[in-house]
C-alpha cells in the first residue's frame, strides 16, 4: 500500500467499512475498540461489533486515495483506475529536466542559459574572461597585463586587465558548466574543452540539429521571436567591435581578456544570461535565452561547429546563423557554448 518515490514516499489512505486505514512508512494505524477500563469503556460506549449483514450491506468506497507529500524531487505514484492524486508539484516519472534546463518536446532538454563554469573540486567561480586552463591562463594574464602600457588606444592603455583568482593561477583545475541567470557567460573556450564541461555536468554538447530547433521555438520560427528580423531583440550586430574599441583593429588580438569588458554607449557588449528578455525561444510557459547573439556556441560536430552569432557578428541569419571555417581547438573571447540531456 505504500506507493515509493525517487526520495521519499507517499501516505496511502484506504477507506473501510469499518474504519481508515493510514500506511506511513511502516507503521500501520486503524481505529481500535476501546480497552476494558478506559474512559470510553466506563462511558458506556461499547465498540460495534461487526455482523455479516452489516459487511455484506456496506457500499463499496473504491480504490484509496494518495496523499502526496513534497520532498525536493518526488516522483508521482502510478496512478490505477479510478484512482486520484491530490496535487503536487512532481513531475512525470522518466520525462523530468533538470530544473537549470527546458524541454524541447519529449525529446531532450536543453540549458536555459549559456553556460557559465566553475571548477569541479569545490564548485568556485572560473573567470570568465580567459581560456579555462591554467597554463594559457598564466600566459594570456602576464602579456596582457604587460602590454597594458603601451596600449594601441586609450581605451586599451586605461581599462585593466582583469584579475583572476589566485587558484587559477597556481592549480592546475577542471571545469563544469553550469545554467544561471544574471552571471557573464564564459568566452574563450575551444570545443573540446565545451564537451569535458558538459559532461562533467552530466550533460553532453548539443547537436546543430538540437541546437537549432531548440532555438526556433515551438512554433518553429527563423528567430527566437518571430519569423523577420528585428534590429535589438538580440544581442547581435551590435553597433561596436570590441577588438577595434581596444585594438584599432577588429581582426587582432582576440584572446585580449578585457575584450568582453567593452561597452558601446553606456552598455556592455556582451550582457549577463537573460538579460535580454525578448531574446527568448518559448517552449510551452518555458523559454531558452540569448541562442541568437551574445555569444557564439560550440556544437558537437568533430571538424568544429559553432551557431548562433555573438554581439558584434554582422547576422541577420537569426537560428541558422552558422560558422564552421575554425578547427575544434580554435577558441576567442566571442566563443561559449550551452549543454543539452536526453531524456
Amino acid at each position: 500500500m505504500k506507493a515509493r518515490s525517487r526520495s521519499g514516499f507517499h501516505i496511502v489512505l484506504a477507506a473501510t467499512a469499518g474504519g481508515v486505514l493510514a500506511y506511513a512508512g511502516l507503521r500501520l494505524l486503524s481505529p481500535k475498540p476501546p480497552a476494558a477500563g478506559s474512559s470510553a469503556a466506563g462511558q458506556g460506549v461499547a465498540p460495534r461489533p461487526a455482523s455479516p449483514a452489516s459487511a455484506s450491506s456496506a457500499s463499496p468506497l473504491g480504490p484509496p486515495q494518495l496523499l502526496y507529500l513534497p520532498d525536493g524531487g518526488d516522483l508521482g505514484p502510478g496512478a490505477h483506475p479510478g484512482q486520484r492524486v491530490l496535487p503536487g508539484p512532481w513531475r512525470p516519472a522518466g520525462g523530468a529536466c533538470p530544473e537549470d534546463m527546458v524541454g524541447i518536446g519529449s525529446a531532450y532538454c536543453i540549458d536555459r542559459y549559456e553556460s557559465s563554469l566553475v571548477d569541479t573540486a569545490q564548485g568556485r567561480l572560473v573567470s570568465p574572461y580567459y581560456h579555462p586552463e591554467r597554463s594559457i591562463l598564466q600566459r594570456t594574464y602576464g602579456r596582457w597585463r604587460n602590454a597594458r602600457a603601451s596600449g594601441e588606444t586609450e581605451l586599451a592603455r586605461s581599462t585593466a586587465v582583469p584579475e583572476p583568482a589566485s587558484w587559477q593561477l597556481q592549480q592546475d583545475f577542471d571545469v563544469r558548466a553550469v545554467s544561471r541567470a544574471g552571471v557573464v557567460p564564459n568566452g574563450y573556450m575551444t570545443r573540446g574543452l565545451s564537451k569535458r564541461a558538459c559532461e562533467n555536468a552530466g550533460k553532453r554538447l548539443c547537436s546543430e540539429d538540437e541546437w537549432v530547433r531548440a532555438c526556433r521555438g515551438s512554433a518553429g520560427r527563423k528567430f527566437p521571436y518571430g519569423d523577420k528580423y528585428e534590429h535589438g531583440r538580440c544581442n547581435v550586430f551590435r553597433e561596436a567591435h570590441p577588438a577595434a574599441a581596444l585594438h584599432g583593429n577588429a581582426s587582432i588580438n582576440h584572446t585580449d581578456p578585457r575584450l568582453n569588458q567593452v561597452a558601446a554607449g553606456g552598455r556592455p557588449l556582451l550582457r549577463k544570461t537573460g538579460a535580454t528578455a525578448e531574446c527568448a525561444s518559448r517552449w510551452g510557459d518555458d523559454a531558452v535565452f540569448d541562442m541568437v547573439g551574445n555569444l557564439d556556441e560550440w556544437v558537437e560536430d568533430p571538424e568544429g561547429v559553432f551557431v548562433g552569432g555573438f554581439y558584434s557578428r554582422s547576422t541577420r541569419s537569426g537560428c541558422e546563423s552558422k560558422v564552421s571555417s575554425h578547427a575544434p581547438s580554435y577558441f576567442d573571447y566571442s566563443l561559449g557554448t550551452r549543454c543539452c540531456k536526453s531524456l
